[in-house]
Formats: structure tokens, sequence, C-alpha cells
């Protein structure tokens, strides 16, 4: 092992140290819900997916369950850690390899900054195990598209966040699109399967429709003009807690509204979004300068129009911003020191301050607009740089390759 290596290991182990303690001694959702849940279905309990409607797909299950056989270390949250950190330590070596080049340093190096600035709700939720996966399934994704699109329909059965990769290399990747289409369709049949074998077909895609009924949470980006005029005391707006998905909701005249248009608006963006990554792979854009945008916008584009804004799904920028310092640094620059201001007022608001939010107080307030402002301006700098990207692009010429490999100073 190099020496440069063993310094990034040492790193590791130095964040994921603080970051796994501060996750174990404050409150998070793996106390509060994955292990009464867990409880819940070992003690007899309704099978959550399966036997009654969930928030989550069904896969997410499978890491909260397994969570309980470390728990011989202290208990169920210090399992979780140790598990979290054990999944990251083997994508992290992957992401090195034997003998790191500099850009995959680099690469290392920038998660581990990502994930210090996102804090503890960065390895305390069930979206935390699906990052490592999707940076896997990139890293072999120009040379192996089929088992990329498998590993990444496992993490959109935990959380659905990584559809949206699935469907960037199934935009980027023309010659492998089948193979893309066709992995993803049998994993889904597989889990598909098994669910409806243990009875659970009524609520097979009971996380989508779970959806629809929330209102406007408080961390949203729509709801920041709600969030000021609550705290300004506007009569009419308030805060209020919702016990059935366990989040603050914003109400007030008009939240509605916003809330009820928010899908739609996330459905044509997502639309628009993918269609330009389309039209660069038509132009034959190269993957390593079109897929990286296309990912960040896409994940983006999930967060910035969703009625949703919790903490976690800031987790879902780590990925796309970690491979693209990897292939191209100098391109992700910008991006990255963008990611690291939203997710580290993220880990300000949540937990250290969250009940100024909670209470829509001023100070509160202001937290979440320079949290959703950064994530607004790396939306646009994101689409500036797919427009580039794929303006770049030689033009339309027939296709001599089924699939592009990686650089290969970035193997």
């Amino acid at each position: 092992m190099s020496r440069s290596a063993r310094t990034l290991w040492l790193w590791f182990l130095g964040v994921h140290l603080v970051v796994g303690v501060l996750s174990v001694v404050l409150p998070t959702d793996v106390h509060t819900a994955y292990e009464p849940w867990t409880s819940s279905i070992l003690r007899g309990g309704p099978l959550l997916g399966v036997t009654e409607s969930w928030v989550y797909p069904q896969l997410a299950l499978v890491p909260m369950m397994a969570a309980w056989l470390l728990a011989w270390l202290g208990s169920y949250t210090i399992g979780w850690a140790v598990m979290v950190v054990a999944v990251n330590a083997v994508a992290f070596a992957i992401l090195l390899g034997r003998r790191p080049s500099r850009a995959r340093s680099r690469a290392g190096a920038t998660w581990l900054v990502l994930i210090a600035a996102l804090g503890p709700v960065g390895l305390a939720r069930i979206d935390t195990l699906t990052v490592p996966l999707v940076i896997c399934a990139l890293l072999i994704a120009l040379r192996r598209p089929g088992v990329a699109s498998a590993l990444l329909t496992v993490g959109a059965w935990i959380k659905i966040w990584p559809a949206a990769a699935v469907a960037a290399l199934w935009v980027v990747l023309r010659g492998a699109r089948w193979r893309i289409v066709a992995a993803a369709a049998a994993v889904s049949a597989v889990v598909a399967l098994v669910v409806v074998a243990l009875g659970g077909a009524a609520n097979l895609l009971g996380f989508v429709g779970a959806q629809f009924g929330r209102g406007l949470q408080v961390e949203a980006v729509a709801a920041t003009p709600f969030m000021w005029l609550a705290a300004l005391g506007v009569p009419g707006y308030r805060t209020g807690f919702n016990a059935d998905i366990i989040t603050f909701e914003v109400t007030g005249p008009g939240v509605e509204t916003v809330a009820a248009l928010l899908t739609p608006l996330m459905a044509i963006a997502a639309i628009a979004v993918y269609g330009l990554g389309a039209w660069g792979a038509w132009r034959h854009a190269r993957p390593t300068r079109l897929l990286p945008p296309l990912l960040l916008s896409g994940a983006l584009v999930l967060i910035v129009c969703n009625k949703v804004g919790s903490p976690q799904f800031l987790g879902w920028l780590i990925a796309p911003l970690v491979v693209w310092t990897l292939w191209d640094r100098h391109a992700a620059r910008t991006g990255v020191r963008l990611g690291v201001l939203a997710l580290a007022v993220t880990q300000v608001i949540f937990p250290y301050v969250y009940g100024l939010i909670s209470g829509a107080h001023p100070v509160g307030a202001a937290l979440l607009t320079v949290r959703n402002g950064a994530l607004v301006a790396l939306l646009a700098w994101s689409l500036i740089r797919l427009v580039r990207a794929v303006r770049s692009a030689p033009g339309h010429r027939p296709d001599l390759s089924s699939c592009p490999s990686a650089p290969a100073r970035h193997r």
C-alpha cells in the first residue's frame, strides 16, 4: 500500500469515527424509526412493505434487519453504524484500487469531505447505503453497463433515487440500452416475485402512493417563502408535525396548491433534463463528459422540485460529485464547492438546530434560505455544464462501438 493510500485510509477511519459516534449519540431515524419497525417485525408484527403499505421500497427492510446481526456490539444503533462504515469501506477500497492514481485519490478525498460536511445524517439514514452502491455501479458503468444497471436497480428498491442513475445510463450509453433495461427488469422481477410470493402484491408499489398524500415539508426548497411568512408571524402560516409520516410541514394559504404542483413540475423537469441528455448522446458527446452533469442534474431535480426536503436527500449528491471528480476534477470543482456548502448547512440544520426550523424561527428560515439557495445554484450550474457537454459534442455520426470505455488513466 502506497503512502498516499495509507493517508487516505487514516482519514477514512478518522472521518467515520467522528461522524459514526455522532450518529450513535444524537437522535436519528435509526433509533426512532428503524429499530422500532424491525423490533415489531421480530416480535411477529406486520411485515412492512408486504403485509402493509410502507413509505420505503421493500429492499430497504433488508439492511434494517441486518443491523440486528451487529447489535451485540452494544445496541442496534451501534450495529447500524458499524454496518454502514463497513459498506463504505468496501466501496472506498474499490474506488481507490490497489494502487490509487491521483484521480482516484482525489475522488476518495472528495468523498470523505462530503461525508464530513453532511455529518451524522449521512450515516444514519437508509439513503446512506445507496451511496456506495451507486459509486461502485458508476465506476463500472462504461465497461459493464448491465451489471451497473443491476446494482443501481437494487439501490432503487432500497431508496428510489438511484432509478435516476439508471435513466441516465440508458440515455447516455446508446449501444447498451437493451442490457441496461434487461438488467433493471430482471432485478425488479425478482423483487416483485418475492414480495408477491409473501402475499404483498397489493403493497408492491405502496411506497409510490405514499408520497402523493404528503404536504409541503418545512425543509423543501419550495417551502422557503412560506417558512419566512411563518417566521415573520404572518397570520395563517405555521409549522406542524405530521405524526403519520414523522415530519414537520408548513401550512397556510397557497401551500397546498404549491405542493400539488410540485409533482408534475418534477416530472416535466426530469423529462427536460433527460431529453437534453438524449440530445447529447445522439450527438455522440463523450460519456465521461455527458454522464456526470446528467447524473447530478437528475438527482437535483428530484430534490429541488420535491415537496419533501429531508436532510438525507443531500446524500444523493455525493455519488455524482465523487465520480465527476474522478473523471474531470477541473470541471467538477465548482460543483463540489457548492455541494460542500449545501451539505454543511444541512448538517447545521439537522440535527443541531432543527428546533429553529420546526419552530419557524427567523434564524432557521435564514439557514434554509442559504441551503436551498445553494441547491438551486448547484442545479443551475449542473445544467449549464450539461448544455456545454451537448454543444461540444462532435455531432451525429455513425457509432462504431457499442459501448465506450472509460479513459485508461482513470481505470
